[in-house]
């Protein structure tokens, strides 16, 4: 039996507020009210976004812990638990549903990849660790791994994993899945460029770092589309596209991370490999988002 669905419309991939002295956690709380006042439906924390790849263990918890903290049961909070060491993932998961999160983020493995078959064993190894919901990450450009849309049909008869962030890249992939496996998975955009299409194919909302940045913006779009705005919803992707394609135009969170310092919410700081934007790009970035009335 399908688990209910953990949120429905937007959910922000957060940024981690970082500093040269480690996480910013008064800038993460700040970060957490004004996105739940601006009306976004969730949080994923330490996600993709929010660097967990290159938080310590003690970083990772402790920001999980301060978000739950923060957060206070005003909206579902998703934790990023993935890791190419399925192991260290199940312990983390272990670690998120103790504290009381709502749900898991589990990314594909990256680097060691794995088969189909490996797919399914590692995902079902995770959720058989969780005592709460899985959703499932597939970004193939980041992690040279993709999951097939049989390979979902396979995942979703495990009880514990419940929907999918999907970042192929590919429409007509979505459409094949949805087809796959019905109303057993729910399927979230993973590309801000694809909310409303993959909204179309039936998907529940989106995992979105446009929100960081323009939250009440990405919140309107789905909501409108939930609403039957077709027009509507079209009309503010395509408003919001020049921004979300500077928001990708290094790689992700470096742009993001630039967005925020301008706001105000948080310092330029990256953890290596990651080094802040070009400038060249930064000031097209900065003009999008003036071009959208975001205060910078």
């Amino acid at each position: 039996m399908k688990q209910s669905t953990i949120f429905r419309g937007v959910a922000t991939a957060l940024v981690t507020p970082t500093t040269d002295r480690g996480v910013d956690f008064p800038a993460l709380r700040r970060l957490i009210d004004w996105q739940i006042a601006e009306g976004v439906d969730a949080l994923v924390i330490c996600g993709t976004t929010g660097e967990g790849s290159t938080l310590s263990d003690a970083e990772h918890r402790e920001t999980l812990s301060a978000a739950m903290e923060a957060v206070h049961g005003r909206v579902p909070v998703i934790a990023g638990t993935g890791s190419n060491d399925t192991a260290y993932a199940m312990e983390l998961t272990k670690f998120a549903c103790s504290i009381g999160c709502d749900a898991m983020l589990v990314v594909t493995p990256y680097y060691n990849k794995t088969t189909q078959k490996g797919l399914v064993a590692m995902y079902s190894a995770i959720a058989d660790a969780s005592e709460k919901p899985l959703i499932l990450y597939n970004v193939p450009s980041r992690t040279g791994v993709g999951i097939e849309p049989a390979t979902y049909a396979k995942l979703a008869e495990h009880p514990n994993i419940a929907a999918i962030k999907e970042a192929n890249g590919s429409i007509s992939k979505i459409v094949e899945t949805a087809a796959l496996v019905g109303d057993r998975l729910d399927i979230y955009s993973g590309n801000d460029d694809e909310i409303v299409p993959i909204l179309a194919c039936g998907g529940q909302g989106v995992i979105s770092v446009l929100s960081n940045v323009a939250p009440r913006a990405t919140a309107e779009l789905c909501r409108k589309f939930f609403a039957g705005d077709l027009a509507g919803a079209m009309a503010l992707q395509a408003r919001y596209l020049p921004l979300i394609r500077a928001l990708f135009s290094e790689v992700n969170p470096i742009p993001v991370k630039a967005a925020m310092a301008a706001m105000g919410y948080c310092e330029d700081h990256l953890r290596l490999p990651l080094v802040p934007m070009e400038d060249a790009h930064r000031q097209v970035l900065l003009q999008c988002m003036r071009d959208v009335g975001i205060e910078v």
